[in-house]
């Protein structure tokens, strides 16, 4: 296999270098806060097994760029609100990833750090869904 130009530990590094991050000790107060939106960016097997953080809105990575973007066709309407956009993975190499691709978009998004792993360290508060409901 020919070497990559950049590695994945390297492109999460320097996304971290450009945007705003929150620790989990951060993020738990803020789950009360009107004005803020976390969102979950793993895939939905992992929130169906793992758990969610109660109140955070599910935009799997693979749509997010397209959720966010108005003139997409995926546009969701959250994303046109006037809040404080934190996301979170299970580690947050993907959200940190993630956070910097929005804000090369001109979205403002922020990250948890330690992710939904570091989350569930902390004893912050976890959800699962019903079974009725997909």
């Amino acid at each position: 296999m020919k070497p990559l130009k950049n590695s994945v530990k390297a492109m999460v590094a320097a996304a971290r270098e450009k945007i705003t991050e929150y620790s989990v000790s951060e993020v738990i107060p803020m789950l009360d806060q009107d004005d803020v939106v976390i969102v979950d960016i793993r895939d939905i097997r992992e929130r169906q097994k793992l758990g969610f953080i109660p109140g955070s809105f599910h935009a799997p990575r693979g749509m997010l760029e397209f959720w966010i973007d108005p003139d997409s066709p995926y546009f969701k309407d959250i994303f046109a609100q006037d809040k404080r956009f934190i996301l979170h993975c299970a580690s947050g190499w993907r959200s940190a990833l993630s956070a910097a691709t929005l804000q090369d978009m001109g979205f403002e998004a922020a990250h948890i750090t330690e992710g939904f792993n570091g989350w569930v360290d902390a004893g912050g508060p976890v959800a699962f869904p019903d079974n009725n409901t997909s």
